[in-house]
């Protein structure tokens, strides 16, 4: 890998159903499987997933705006959804993004989502992977 900007590191351990935690302890967080009726409370691998595409894409969404000179006001909600896989027997994912964009047109709306979801990082991981859905919607 070359020009590294920065490295996350977080720590899983017991799978669905066990604990992770962020190097600098800022995420500490117990792991229940929704799916598998787990107990007690806490986060899953989707819903922290979700959190950190949103977040990117939101991130995307206004770098690109504001290089096309539109001031924008934006909420990315993301539903990732743990999906039976036909292909292999087992599980993939699916995201939808809800994009909501204010200031803007419903075309600009649009293309505005179909820009970001082009630049950005995580859509570029995952691009070609997992089914990504776009909902954008001028508000």
């Amino acid at each position: 890998m070359s020009n590294v900007l920065f490295t996350s590191t977080a720590t899983a351990k017991g799978g669905r159903d066990g604990h992770v935690k962020s190097n600098d302890g800022i995420i500490d967080l117990n792991l229940v499987n929704p799916a598998g009726g787990g107990s007690g409370e806490g986060t899953n691998p989707e819903q922290l997933f979700a959190a950190g595409y949103s977040a990117c894409y939101d991130g995307a969404l206004n770098l690109i705006a504001s290089k096309q000179k539109k001031e924008i006001d934006s909420t990315i909600t993301a539903d990732v959804s743990l999906l039976k896989d036909e292909a292999d027997g087992g599980f993939k994912i699916g995201v939808v993004l809800h994009v909501e964009i204010k200031g803007v047109s419903q075309e600009e709306a649009e293309e505005l989502a179909k820009a970001a979801h082009d630049f950005c990082p995580y859509s570029k991981a995952t691009r070609g992977n997992i089914d990504v859905e776009l909902k954008a919607k001028a508000v």
